[in-house]
């Protein structure tokens, strides 16, 4: 049996872990790997949102915006910009002749931080 209340639980237990592995890869300038992590920490929560949503398992898909689509879940304006960068880095960790341009320190700053903000908005959600 199915049960939504655990898988949604999983799901945002391994965001807020993926995060927080963000943070610490950033932390110590590894930021490509930090960037890949914040979009693991995205897709998780998005998943969680996909269980709460439709009661089923979420696809096995990377693409944000496909599994915000499934979740029925409408992306603020403020928040694509953030999103279509986490994808650009993900595609990173996954394809190794895909090499993203590494930000700069403030750049980095600037991810990060709005990678935490767009999941909050979401764990809002669940």
């Amino acid at each position: 049996m199915f049960n939504v209340e655990k898988q949604i639980n999983y799901w945002q237990q391994g965001s807020e872990d993926d995060f927080e592995t963000a943070g610490i890869l950033i932390e110590n300038k590894k930021y490509i790997h930090g960037l890949f992590f914040c979009h693991l920490s995205v897709e998780k929560i998005i998943k969680a949102l996909i269980v709460k949503n439709i009661e089923d398992i979420p696809p096995k898909s990377h693409d944000l915006f496909y599994l915000m689509k499934i979740a029925n879940i409408d992306l603020l304006t403020e928040h694509e910009q953030i999103i279509q960068i986490l994808m650009k880095y993900q595609l990173e960790g996954r394809y190794p002749e895909y090499y993203p341009k590494q930000p700069d320190d403030k750049q980095i700053v600037y991810f990060f931080d709005r990678t935490k903000e767009l999941l909050t908005w979401f764990r809002k959600k669940l």
